[in-house]
């Protein structure tokens, strides 16, 4: 029989996300041409620009008890020898690390007049709140993390599909 004790989550959990806020970085250094970078997606365009968001894993330690030898206990329900029990630690993979490569706009296109437009565009959606100032800040990137999480991309690098979603990047026509 083994008897479970309650895992240490918190501790590992606060940790994930003190890791994660650290891990954030300046987008500019996160937006790499395809042809430049070892391991972009396969098949992705040599001149497209692509953004890289890992999400660590979460490892978690658990302890238990496990019961090596049962109590004795003799026929009138009088326990003889009580049970003994070890305890076991071990880690465990609460999460799989993940890696998510996708296409985002290159250095070049993030003029100050885009970025405002980007700003704008977050701001009628009510997820930006900072003054329209043409700047990558860190309420302009914390808006496009909330407003990309919700179609699953945690990253504060702009894809081409959340561009495309918020009108600021064309769509090829169908003839």
């Amino acid at each position: 029989m083994i008897h479970k004790s309650p895992p240490l989550r918190l501790p590992l959990v606060l940790m994930a996300v003190l890791l994660t806020a650290c891990q954030m970085s300046n987008p500019d250094n996160e937006i790499l041409r395809a042809a430049e970078t070892p391991g972009a997606p396969p098949g992705a365009d040599p001149n497209a620009c692509y953004a890289r968001h890992v999400t660590p894993a979460i490892i978690e330690t658990v302890t238990e008890q496990v019961m090596v030898q049962p109590p004795q206990i003799d026929s009138s329900g009088k326990v003889i020898y009580p049970a003994v029990y070890r305890t076991e630690t071990r880690q465990e993979i609460v999460r799989e690390r993940k890696e998510l490569w996708f296409e985002t706009l290159c250095r070049e296109d993030w003029t100050p007049e885009f970025i405002s437009s980007v700003q704008r565009a977050l701001q009628v959606r009510d997820y930006f709140h900072g003054t329209v100032n043409g700047r990558m800040d860190h309420a302009t990137r914390r808006a496009i993390r909330t407003y990309q999480f919700e179609q699953g991309v945690d990253s504060e690098v702009l894809s081409i599909a959340a561009a495309r979603q918020l009108g600021l990047k064309e769509v090829p026509r169908e003839d």
